[in-house]
């Protein structure tokens, strides 16, 4: 056996690598410039699980080995398992990997014997040697249809001068549209959730093309590139930051400004289309080689829409859009333009994958909201105006009818979160209109006078109406170093493309019918931030939008939990009920190609002029109170919310884990085994002290609670599985002399006082009192149990006499 590999006669998994597959690696020729190996590459970042109040990260995806065509190019993966195990026993590891990570190749080994996945003839066998890097780019190009021109733009290096590494996703998404665009398609679509790097995709994109010299007619230049959008802070932002490496390549086209002697264009369909000229018509319609459409989904790719004259203009050129929209009627006609996407990254895989940060989802009632509200007789509005005599539901307020007191409770109720919670974690509320948001930020203001009086910006309005006052608010909500702004109020101005990582909380105080402008306004907040403490964020719902959404199976999201809270109109909590209000199911989607506001060419400019006539009926007075919480969680397939109290659900995940009591107990009993129940558990946001706290069982020992909410099992107290596992354990204890039964008996108080998961951290238990006065770990092991091994295996028996 080479160096050390033999360690009490058993070869490791890092033996078997170190010793066996790395050497056959390299003879096959990785490892080689340009070729490359990756070892113990990491892809995932571990998902965030929220338990308890707490936070923890889950098991991360790691790839053994990664072979590299080129620095950026990864070509297969290889799973490698120890020499004493069967080369199969890789393979579906290997299959998940190379299917998460966009590979066409795939190896199972262990050490030994290969087993060779290759997607691109749909083949497993088993091999002699590993395939040459020459060899796999060779299949995979013949494959993919690739010429062989297309070569140095696909391997072209990414830009890196930032420090960012694109992630995983990120590459397949760059490489599929690059492959498309080699392979001559026009028209390309690529979906990816919202905070997850469309910019960085795009970017790429273009750095590759434009430094490989690629153009639509095969002449030595640089590429023709149009970044366009239908907002200025989406092409502002990017513009400045992220395509900076591009220098003076650069140009925005504005105010008339058709340069042509640039190769990076970024423009918003108003400023290529004023009322006066079409200004994109100033450039040949061969002129760009390449236009990107971000958040293509919002008008552009529709047949009626007068924005598409702008891509229809500019047919020649290979289009790209990005959406962070699925394929649904709303965005039906994007994927009839561009066709299916060549890749999707979703919201759920990006929680998952924990690059997005999970939300819990917080349904607040008001008494108007559940019961609907109507006028007195002959009531009058603030102007003088005769009430029509009908019954206003949620999707009515501030559109037909604007309750000031509705707003109020609003406020107070979310004032009194951020009490409880964080004054200062970063908080949006999405308004119905600029009107609602006016007011629903004096009623705010007015409610955190204290805080306003220190930080005059506390709470700000960012509407077009604020125009460039409005944008120096959001920049300042927008900086992780400046306290305030902490509450911004808006309509649909911040639905999209505004990079706040550090949004904690989204409030939802108007319906959003619209699936792909509800998904845009919760990622508002999946953007992490942990280094400032940003781990999930919170969804707080007057209006039923979120779990309306969050029921459709199509949602590709998952939230952590939703908590239904009803609260009266001083912003209290009032009481647990266990009913869900009816909200409105009937809304249609809402249909827009511009929204409602718009920053255009002159900033601040309202594409809806408000009518001279009052557009609503305002009601100054009344009460409204916020009255009931419900908790939503999804069932145990993930697929659709219910209205359950946690213990339910708790019982219902622990019954799908384990379909029996016995088959629970036999995993419990066995400390080696629990320690998956307790992982498995957690994944599921279960908490054991929050599940004492909710079934009103403190003293109950954890696994008699999980029997109990699953099989209605009896519940016993730690203390009378205490007294019962000492009867059970009279021949352990007299296998040992007094001091060991000493121990022994302390280690069964501790169970009665803190729980059998203490035991999980047998050594460090005993190093604290009252074990520390018999000595260090291991001298209690040698002089009292013969052993390390000897004194886990009395406590193992000690916990298996615990659960007979």
């Amino acid at each position: 056996m080479k160096g050390e590999a033999m360690r009490d006669g058993v070869i490791t998994e890092a033996d078997t690598c170190r010793e066996f597959i790395t050497p056959r690696l390299v003879e096959a020729g990785w490892g080689a410039a340009p070729y490359s190996i990756g070892e113990q590459r990491t892809f995932t970042n571990g998902r965030i699980i929220v338990a308890g109040g707490k936070v923890r990260r889950g098991k991360q995806k790691r790839a053994d080995y990664l072979l590299y065509y080129r620095r950026d190019y990864p070509l297969a993966v290889v799973e490698a398992k120890e020499i004493g195990l069967p080369a199969e026993t890789g393979v579906q590891q290997a299959r998940e990997y190379a299917e998460i990570l966009g590979l066409k190749f795939a190896y199972a080994t262990n050490g030994h014997r290969i087993i060779e996945i290759d997607y691109t003839t749909s083949t497993e066998r088993e091999v002699d040697r590993y395939a040459t890097p020459d060899e796999l780019f060779a299949r995979l190009t013949s494959a993919n249809h690739l010429p062989e021109v297309a070569a140095p733009h696909l391997l072209e290096p990414f830009n890196l001068v930032s420090g960012k590494v694109p992630r995983y996703y990120q590459q397949i998404a760059i490489h599929r549209v690059i492959e498309s665009i080699l392979r001559g398609q026009k028209r390309i679509l690529a979906t990816l959730a919202t905070g997850t790097g469309k910019t960085c995709v795009a970017f790429q994109i273009c750095w590759k093309l434009w430094n490989s010299r690629w153009n639509n007619t095969g002449e030595y230049r640089r590429p023709k590139i149009l970044f366009l959008a239908d907002r200025n802070i989406l092409v502002d932002d990017p513009m400045a930051k992220m395509f900076a490496p591009f220098g003076d390549a650069r140009h925005k086209i504005a105010g008339g400004d058709v340069s042509q002697s640039r190769d990076l264009y970024f423009g918003i369909y108003q400023a290529l289309t004023t009322a006066s000229e079409d200004v994109f018509r100033q450039y040949r319609p061969d002129f760009f080689d390449l236009i990107i459409i971000d958040e293509c989904h919002r008008g552009s790719s529709r047949d009626e829409s007068s924005w598409r004259a702008v891509l229809d203009y500019f047919q020649p050129a290979v289009q790209f859009g990005m959406t962070a929209t699925p394929l649904r009627e709303e965005s039906r006609d994007s994927y009839e333009y561009f066709g299916n996407p060549v890749y999707t990254y979703s919201l759920r895989q990006g929680i998952e994958d924990g690059f997005l940060a999970p939300y819990r989802v917080h349904r607040v009632i008001t008494t108007v909201d559940a019961a609907g509200w109507r006028p007195s007789k002959d009531e009058l509005d603030r102007y003088g105006r005769e009430v029509p005599d009908e019954e206003y539901q949620t999707k009515d307020f501030e559109r037909v009818v604007a309750l000031r007191s509705r707003t109020r409770a609003m406020a107070r109720h979310l004032t009194d979160f951020l009490k409880g919670t964080d004054r200062f974690a970063k908080t949006l509320v999405f308004c119905v209109d600029q009107e609602h948001a006016a007011e629903m930020r004096q009623e705010l203001l007015n409610l955190n006078s204290d805080l306003v009086k220190q930080y005059p910006d506390y709470v700000c309005r960012v509407t077009a109406d604020e125009g460039a006052i409005g944008l120096t608010h959001l920049a300042h909500f927008q900086d992780v170093d400046k306290p305030a702004p902490v509450i911004l109020t808006t309509s649909q101005l911040l639905t999209t493309g505004v990079d706040a990582e550090m949004v904690k909380n989204v409030v939802l105080a108007r319906v959003v019918g619209s699936r792909s402008e509800f998904k845009q306004i919760v990622g508002r907040g999946t953007r992490l931030k942990v280094d400032y403490g940003k781990e999930y964020f919170n969804i707080i719902d007057f209006t039923g939008t979120a779990t309306r959404h969050f029921a459709d199976p199509d949602f590709d999201g998952e939230p952590a939990r939703i908590e239904e809270v009803t609260v009266d109109e001083s912003g209290e909590q009032v009481s647990l009920t266990e009913t869900e209000p009816e909200t409105p199911h009937d809304l249609p989607p809402i249909q827009y190609q511009v929204p409602e506001e718009q920053i255009g060419q002159d900033i601040g400019v309202l594409i809806n002029e408000p009518s001279p006539e009052p557009r609503k009926f305002y009601i100054d007075g009344g009460e409204v109170e916020v009255i009931g919480h419900l908790v939503y969680d999804l069932d145990t397939d993930g697929k659709k919310l219910q209205v359950v109290k946690y213990t339910e659900y708790s019982g219902r995940a622990v019954r799908t884990l384990y379909p029996t009591r016995e088959a629970l107990q036999s995993a419990w009993a066995n400390p080696d085994t629990r320690s998956e129940v307790l992982r498995e558990l957690t994944e599921r946001g279960i908490s054991f002290e929050e599940l004492a706290v909710s079934g009103e069982q403190p003293d109950a020992d954890p696994f008699d609670l999980l029997c109990h909410l699953a099989w209605n099992a009896p519940l016993l107290t730690r203390r009378q599985r205490a007294e019962l596992a000492r009867k059970q354990a009279q021949d352990l204890f007299s296998h040992y002399g007094d001091t060991a039964r000493e121990i022994l008996t302390l280690l069964l108080d501790r169970y009665i006082e803190r729980g059998i998961l203490q035991f999980n951290a047998l050594s460090e238990l005993m190093k604290v009192q009252p074990f520390d006065r018999y000595g260090s770990p291991s001298e209690i092991a040698i002089r009292h149990f013969g052993g390390v091994r000897g004194m886990k295996d009395a406590v193992s028996r000690l916990q298996t006499a615990l659960y007979p």
